[in-house]
């Protein structure tokens, strides 16, 4: 939950001013709903005084005018109590990251973790997950525009070239194999697995049998054990105790 108010503008469409807040890391905007009841009310008091008070001289023009001057048409402020209720009616699609302190919406939070996007731990794993989001809408579009195989071709070598990376278990952060320490948090990195047949050394790139010369090739069952902290995940795949991906 957000400890305090996000950033905000007040703007009028003709209807009555309401707030609008932002999100800190992205921008995207949260609108409140102007006070329309007001707004009709106004318009009807206006009305009668426009038709009767008007035509009392002095006493009814100076009222009706102080009535258009009052018009929630027309005014771009509110209260600091308008804009508390303002805030109420968007403060849960905000969150603030006990990191970065920084208040940002929905999009932009990770629930898992209870952090924001650039300060969680699976922020790798958000990363890959955006991208291959990413990579699904040019795959359509590719194959769509007869580009499929190309893309396929792409994602096949991207991959692959992820698993001989070296990763770190916190941020997921990718460098080239032997990369001992993260370069962004300086945790110990994950070495990519080594599987090449162990009959004549061919990469076999998961494989269940050599490419080269056809020998089976025998692996052992994967660790459920998480790199980072050590914790038995039972066959999760992310660490039930700090969130690190297994595997």
């Amino acid at each position: 939950m957000a400890t305090r108010m996000a950033r905000y503008d007040v703007h009028n469409d003709g209807v009555g001013p309401y707030a609008v807040f932002y999100c800190d890391r992205c921008s995207r905007e949260y609108r409140s709903q102007p006070n329309v009841t007001e707004t009709i009310a106004t318009d009807v008091g206006r009305n009668v005084l426009g038709g009767f008070l008007r035509k009392v001289p002095l006493v009814g023009g100076a009222v009706a005018s102080s009535v258009d001057n009052n018009n929630p048409r027309y005014q771009y402020s509110l209260t600091p109590q308008q804009v508390e209720a303002a805030w109420k009616q968007v403060v849960d699609v905000f969150h603030e990251c006990p990191t970065c302190h920084q208040l940002v919406c929905n999009s932009d939070w990770d629930t898992q973790s209870g952090f924001c996007a650039d300060d969680s731990p699976r922020k790798g794993e958000i990363a890959e997950a955006q991208a291959q989001q990413a990579a699904g809408v040019v795959k359509g579009l590719a194959s769509a525009f007869g580009f499929g195989a190309v893309i396929q071709n792409a994602a096949e070598a991207a991959k692959k070239a992820t698993e001989l990376a070296a990763r770190c278990p916190k941020d997921g952060t990718l460098a080239k194999p032997g990369t001992k320490f993260c370069p962004e948090c300086g945790a110990v990195m994950i070495q990519p697995t080594l599987d090449n047949c162990p009959k004549c050394g061919t990469p076999t790139g998961g494989a269940k049998f050599c490419p080269n010369c056809g020998e089976k090739i025998e692996r052992a069952a994967a660790s459920t054990k998480c790199p980072s902290c050590g914790t038995d995940a039972k066959g999760a795949k992310f660490c039930p105790e700090c969130g690190t991906k297994i595997g």
